[in-house]
């Protein structure tokens, strides 16, 4: 029997390998010399790389490749068109991640709320404060939330339990909901402008001088989808002149963020770099669970989920 060559990081290994079936023949790299070298046998391939040029350089050698699995939400930094030229099949980790990353909005919007960070540096100088810092409730203010996926049903189930009035942007309007085309000119309405936007050329730069010169004053921008969905140099601007209230960035351009950007030095801006998904344990867990579901699917000519559309990136 030919057996369907598989080629995988050897971080998953010990939660996948017990499990494959008899049909399928795995190979596991632990470097990205490794990696290139097996991609070329792999009919599936899980090539996550940190590194995403790393990553699509692999992905790009496997030519026989007929279905991609990845951990990761974004495939922004995945050859789609490449992908799609070849008919690959690509699975994401949309999900797999995102009750952490709902937690982590919260977590966000309270630190800012409750002026939490200056908390923290009293204690460091055992300084025993007789006031608060910050003075907002979450409770009956308003925030709208791009980005309706799995992360954004979540951030919002949240933050209904705060009694926060979520506004979501979503391709079919409705209650409590605003068309894509007419969220701009409701910025000024908002006390939070939340990101959960995948990254596509749609949303590249979607929040830029304009949409920050809406926001209301005090308003506070919480960015969980990636760093290229915000024009940063006019985010830079806007806090320094302290035209918006603050940021929340778990995501920036370039990550890592170099030490001297000006953004570490601003006191209302709070940089998270990008620990979001990985405030867990279970990520691998889910992750494994999922691919060894879809192999299953795979065997037998069914629908893998959750399919990417390689259009639309998502």
């Amino acid at each position: 029997m030919t057996k369907t060559k598989f080629v995988a990081s050897s971080l998953i290994r010990a939660m996948v390998e017990p499990r494959l079936p008899d049909w399928v023949e795995a190979h596991w790299y632990v470097t990205k010399e490794e990696a290139l070298e097996l991609a070329l046998l792999a009919e599936i391939g899980w090539f996550d790389m940190y590194d995403k040029a790393d990553m699509a350089a692999i992905i790009t050698a496997a030519t026989n490749l007929k279905w991609l699995n990845s951990i990761y939400a974004g495939v922004d930094g995945m050859p789609l068109a490449e992908l799609k030229k070849r008919g690959t099949k690509v699975t994401n980790g949309a999900g797999i991640n995102a009750i952490t990353i709902a937690e982590y909005v919260v977590m966000g919007m309270l630190n800012i709320a409750k002026g939490y960070r200056d908390v923290m540096h009293a204690q460091d100088r055992r300084e025993w404060l007789i006031d608060s810092p910050g003075k907002v409730e979450l409770y009956g203010s308003k925030a709208l939330l791009l980005g309706y996926g799995a992360i954004g049903k979540l951030i919002e189930e949240r933050l209904k339990a705060f009694n926060v009035d979520v506004t979501i942007v979503r391709r079919t309007p409705g209650p409590s909901s605003l068309a894509p085309d007419a969220w701009q000119a409701r910025l000024g309405e908002f006390d939070w402008v939340i990101l959960a936007v995948p990254a596509t050329p749609e949303t590249e730069e979607m929040i830029g001088a304009d949409e920050l010169a809406e926001m209301k004053q005090s308003a506070v921008l919480v960015n969980i989808a990636r760093g290229s969905v915000v024009d940063q140099d006019a985010l830079v601007k806007a806090l320094q002149d302290q035209q918006i209230g603050g940021a929340f960035l778990d995501v920036t351009t370039p990550e890592p963020l170099p030490a001297h950007h000006p953004l570490w030095n601003l006191d209302n801006c709070h940089i998270s770099m990008h620990l979001s998904g990985r405030a867990q344990d279970k990520m691998f867990v889910r992750s494994a669970e999922r691919f060894l579901e879809n192999l299953k699917r795979y065997h037998k000519g069914e629908k893998l989920e959750p399919l990417v559309n390689l259009d639309l990136g998502y």
